[in-house]
C-alpha cells in the first residue's frame, strides 16, 4: 500500500532522514521506533506532506505522491493525528467530530446550521467506535487527557482514512489508558482493514500492538521485523542498551 524508496531530507548540514526504504502492506500495523533525534518525526512529515523531501520517491496505493501537499494527501486517505491533541476546545465532542466529517466532504461546519440526518448518524457512529458516545454533548476542553486522545482518533476517523499516522498516541497516558487507546486502534484497524503507522517510545505498547517494527537511528532504517526479531536484533540492542560497545 505504501512504498518508500531512497527518502532523504536535510536541514542545513544535518541529514535528518537518510535514504530510507520502506514497504507497508494494507491493513498492517507498523511501529517506528528509535532514540530521540533518530528522524522518526521528520519521516512522518515527509510522508504526510508537511515537508518536501530532498530525494526519494513515495508511492501510495500504486500512485506517486512524492511531495504532494498535505491537503491533497488528506483527500487520498492519508490522515495524521498529532502528538499534541488538536481540538476545538469550546466545541462539544459531537461538534468536533462533525466539523471533521463535513471538512472531509468539502463542506463548511457551522454550529448554528442544521446538519442532515446522515451526517449526524455518521458522527454518532464515529463517537461510538471510540467509546465516547455517552459524552457527545460534553465540551472538549473538559475531557480527561485520555478522552482527548480518543477524540483525536475520532476526528481522524471522521476523514475516513486508509492510512492513519499516529505520533506518540500514548504520550502522557498512564499504563491503563495506553492499553485502552492502543486496543481501540487495533480493533478499528482490524474491522476497517485500516493501515496504521505509529511512532512510540513505550516499548511495551510497541511489542504488544505492532505487527512489524521499523527502527531508525541517525536518519537511517537500521532494522525491521516482527517484535520477536527486533527484541533479539544486535544493532537494535546496541542502540538502545549500549551493548557491544
Amino acid at each position: 500500500m505504501l512504498s518508500v524508496r531512497g527518502l532523504a531530507k536535510s536541514f542545513g548540514g544535518l541529514r535528518a532522514v537518510d535514504g530510507v526504504d520502506l514497504d507497508v502492506r494494507q491493513g498492517e500495523i507498523t511501529a517506528i521506533i528509535g532514540p530521540n533525534g533518530a528522524g522518526k518525526t521528520t519521516f512522518f512529515n515527509l510522508i504526510s506532506g508537511a515537508f518536501p523531501c530532498d530525494h526519494g520517491r513515495i508511492v501510495f496505493d500504486g500512485e506517486e505522491i512524492t511531495n504532494l501537499p498535505a491537503p491533497r494527501l488528506f483527500k487520498r486517505g492519508i490522515c495524521r493525528a498529532f502528538q499534541v491533541v488538536n481540538l476545538f476546545p469550546r466545541l462539544t465532542l459531537f461538534e468536533n467530530v462533525q466539523a471533521a466529517l463535513l471538512s472531509h466532504q468539502g463542506k463548511v461546519f457551522n454550529c448554528f446550521l442544521h446538519v442532515d440526518r446522515l451526517a449526524r448518524q455518521e458522527t454518532e457512529q464515529v463517537l461510538s467506535e471510540v467509546g465516547l458516545a455517552e459524552k457527545a454533548s460534553l465540551v472538549s476542553k473538559n475531557l480527561s487527557h485520555g478522552d482527548q486522545k480518543r477524540l483525536d482518533i475520532a476526528i481522524a476517523l471522521a476523514a475516513k482514512p486508509r492510512l492513519l499516522l499516529l505520533d506518540e498516541p500514548t504520550a502522557g497516558l498512564n499504563p491503563k489508558e495506553s492499553r485502552e487507546i492502543m486496543g481501540l486502534v487495533e480493533g478499528i484497524a482490524g474491522r476497517e482493514n485500516l493501515t496504521v503507522i505509529f511512532i512510540e517510545h513505550d516499548m511495551d505498547v510497541v511489542f504488544s500492538v505492532a505487527e512489524t517494527i521499523r527502527v531508525m537511528h541517525q536518519g537511517r532504517l537500521i532494522a525491521e521485523g516482527t517484535p520477536q526479531v527486533i527484541k533479539g536484533h544486535p544493532e537494535v540492542r546496541k542502540v538502545y542498551l549500549g551493548e557491544g560497545e
